[in-house]
């Protein structure tokens, strides 16, 4: 079968850089759908062999290995549900693409897929399904989350006003190896990445195996802050998906930033992975870090830059943001207004990663350079790397700054209409947006001039 021979790939995959000059306006503000990662695995009995929608390319383990592991888990999660509902869940076209079970007391179960929900049982879930369910997996932390020891499953737990769980979200977790590789250059060079995304859109699927590149491809020392198991896994073994990367446990989420300085003062890490970077607390403890010298990984909810520079808990990752007020001279010479908003300092991260798709990512090679960008209202310059069906191949767009000096590229136009008119819109001049999939690197040396108006002087 196709899929299979993905897993005997054995060439090295071949960079095809294809860059195209367009414009690109840096206030994203469309949805994206959940997505996840899902492995190239054969099941017995109720798997079939097709590619599973996201290209698997280098595993780390032989093929029958990972068949076997994750089956293995894959069951270890469904044996929390009755009987009925695992023939009803085994049955279905769509089970290798699973993404969570959801259990409420008094409802019907539901499974749900990239598809849609699937009712698994026309019966509504009793006090005993959950009992059965949560007698399986581990000890319920303060954040209402448990999983089942050496897996990436999640357990979430939904409890009334008295502390009983009354409900469970079961989503199911993959360690994808070759998730990153879109990454593998910005990781080799020692980059800090940031990576922000909505959630499920898959972030901790790819810090996790960034993980796993760093400490078994590049041999450095890799310390994960596990905040809730969901990189290492539940159990105090680490899942096999982080590699040789060590992992620390955090105990209680709002002490996240003190296991960070306890993870660098303690254990001499060349790397430190963080996942879900929430507070200022521990944004401040990922800025001190980073001033040590020591490569970051994290993650962070958003969807764009432009989410964090409106974040005042988590702005101080891109170098916080500050009102400034300019005088008289320079306002006209920017033309602006005289108070503006400027980046108040070097920024924590040195590039910034935003997750469309599984196949699909945003790069800010400059994270500096794009806040400036978006603060003086220009377009800020990303890479788009996407990789196909197959995956074999990476193609990467540049989008390009207008201001750029480096460029023989000159546009003059109002900047009324190509600033953001709105802070929920995300729309284009409508020249612009005529001739933006026209414009290609043939098209340099063309400058193109947008009057705003013109100016007549008459000699008496």
């Amino acid at each position: 079968m196709f899929c299979y021979s993905l897993f005997h790939h054995s060439p090295p995959l071949i960079t095809k850089w294809k860059p195209q000059l367009l414009f690109f306006k840096p206030n994203f503000n469309s949805q994206f759908s959940p997505l996840n990662f899902y492995p190239n695995q054969n099941f017995p009995h109720f798997f079939t062999k097709s590619i599973s929608g996201y290209p698997i390319k280098s595993p780390a383990f032989s093929s029958s290995s990972l068949e076997d592991e994750f089956d293995v888990e894959l069951g270890r999660l469904l044996s929390l549900l009755p009987e009925e509902m695992r023939r009803r869940i085994s049955e279905h076209e769509e089970l290798r693409e699973l993404i969570e079970v959801v259990m409420d007391i008094g409802r019907k179960p539901l499974a749900r897929f990239p598809s849609g929900d699937f009712v698994l049982s026309d019966c509504p879930i009793t006090v005993q399904d959950i009992e059965h369910a949560t007698s399986q997996v581990g000890d319920f932390a303060n954040d209402n989350r448990a999983g089942i020891s050496r897996t990436l499953h999640r357990i979430s737990a939904i409890r009334n006003r008295k502390g009983t769980i009354i409900g469970l979200t079961c989503r199911v977790g993959r360690a994808i190896s070759g998730s990153a590789d879109l990454l593998r250059d910005l990781v080799q060079d020692g980059a800090s990445l940031l990576l922000i995304g909505p959630p499920g859109v898959g972030k901790t699927t790819i810090i996790r195996d960034i993980a796993r590149m760093l400490a078994n491809d590049y041999k450095k020392r890799v310390m994960i802050v596990d905040t809730s198991n969901e990189i290492g896994g539940d159990g105090d073994i680490p899942h096999a998906g982080i590699g040789c990367a060590r992992r620390m446990q955090v105990p209680d989420s709002d002490m996240q930033h003190k296991v960070l300085i306890e993870a660098v003062e303690n254990h001499m890490p060349q790397v430190i992975v963080i996942d879900e970077i929430g507070t200022k607390l521990e944004a401040m403890a990922a800025c001190t870090i980073a001033q040590r010298g020591i490569q970051l990984v994290a993650t962070a909810h958003g969807v764009t830059i432009e989410n964090l520079i409106m974040n005042p808990s988590l702005d101080i990752l891109i170098g916080g943001i500050q009102s400034v007020t300019l005088g008289d001279e320079e306002a006209n010479r920017r033309g602006v207004q005289k108070t503006v908003l400027e980046r108040k300092g070097p920024s924590t991260f040195s590039s910034g990663v935003e997750i469309v798709s599984k196949t699909e990512l945003r790069v800010h090679c400059c994270l500096e350079a794009t806040v400036d960008a978006v603060l003086a209202g220009r377009f800020p310059r990303i890479e788009i790397r996407k990789m196909n069906s197959q995956g074999l191949e990476e193609s990467s767009q540049t989008f390009t700054d207008i201001s750029s000096d480096k460029e023989d590229l000159v546009i003059t136009g109002d900047l009324s209409e190509t600033s953001y008119e709105n802070s929920t819109g995300n729309h284009f001049p409508s020249d612009l947006s005529s001739n933006m999939a026209d414009d290609s690197t043939e098209d340099r040396d063309l400058l193109r001039m947008y009057v705003y108006g013109v100016c007549c002087l008459l000699c008496f």
